[in-house]
């Protein structure tokens, strides 16, 4: 079974998100996600000023068996983006939930964090799959 830390909120589509505690999220794939994609070769990440409506697809995850979409598990402004992962996409890896992540967003409602899947809520919608 995969690592489903509680502290952060889900999206359906495997994207985690971590409140930073002034209105800014970090968000990355989930351990599970990148379990079924397998070794990260390319990740393309969003440009930070962008703004962004959850469920639009923002950044691609390339692995040696495919590429997958990443979408915004929240509406608002892309801040940053984990730049180390132009020469290391591995970390996405070997680091999910820490440098594995791929991007920061300020959230213009921050009550689309609280509608996400709490962590119970994830390991359900993945059991299902």
């Amino acid at each position: 079974m995969s690592n489903i830390p509680s502290e952060l909120r889900y999206a359906t589509t495997h994207e985690w998100v971590r409140p930073e505690g002034d209105g800014t999220f970090t968000v990355g794939i989930t351990e599970h996600a990148q379990e079924l994609l397998g070794d990260m070769v390319f990740v393309e990440l969003p440009e930070v000023g962008s703004e962004v409506s959850a469920g639009d697809d923002v950044a691609v995850a390339e692995s040696v068996k495919a590429a997958s979409d990443v979408y915004a598990p929240i509406s608002g402004e892309i801040i940053a983006v984990n730049e180390d992962l132009e020469d290391s996409p591995e970390q996405v890896n070997a680091d999910p939930f820490g440098d594995g992540w791929l991007f920061k967003i300020k959230a213009e409602d921050p009550q689309e964090f609280e509608d996400l899947l709490d962590a119970e809520g994830y390991e359900n919608s993945i059991d299902e799959e």
